[in-house]
């Protein structure tokens, strides 16, 4: 299982409120601490199932010590680990090998329905084995 770090930010005024440095964008606020862990749990689960479904490769956890050291993260006031879904698998790096012409037409395509490579191939690949049992 991978665990995923989580930032708890909290105001005098205001919820307590969680992001991930891993999943820019991916935020949350509840009113106390328990419920903030279930939604965040709740987030990850969501946000990672959207990526996956667009291909998008799942980022490898940033360690804590790299976390607490980036400027953006210093009104951070508590960390909280967070476990991934159970369905996501490590991104595992390939070789392959096609023509040229060949790539650059996926890098194309990819680029303009804003998909990486590895995110077009893998849906892609999706896409075949599925419809063909």
């Amino acid at each position: 299982m991978t665990d995923y770090i989580a930032l708890i930010h909290k105001d005098r005024n205001s919820d307590f409120g969680a992001s991930f440095p891993d999943f820019p964008g991916a935020i949350t606020a509840a009113s106390n601490l328990e419920e903030l862990r279930r939604l965040a749990e709740e987030l990850l689960v969501f946000h990672v199932e959207g990526m996956i479904a667009d291909g998008d490769v799942i980022p490898e956890p940033t360690s804590l010590d790299d976390i607490t050291q980036h400027p953006d993260y210093r009104d951070a006031v508590a960390v909280l680990a967070v476990r991934a879904p159970p369905a996501i698998a490590t991104s595992v790096r390939i070789n392959i090998t096609m023509p040229e012409s060949e790539l650059k037409r996926i890098d194309r395509y990819a680029a303009k329905h804003g998909l990486t490579r590895s995110g077009f191939l893998l849906r892609a690949a999706q896409h075949d084995m599925t419809a063909k049992p």
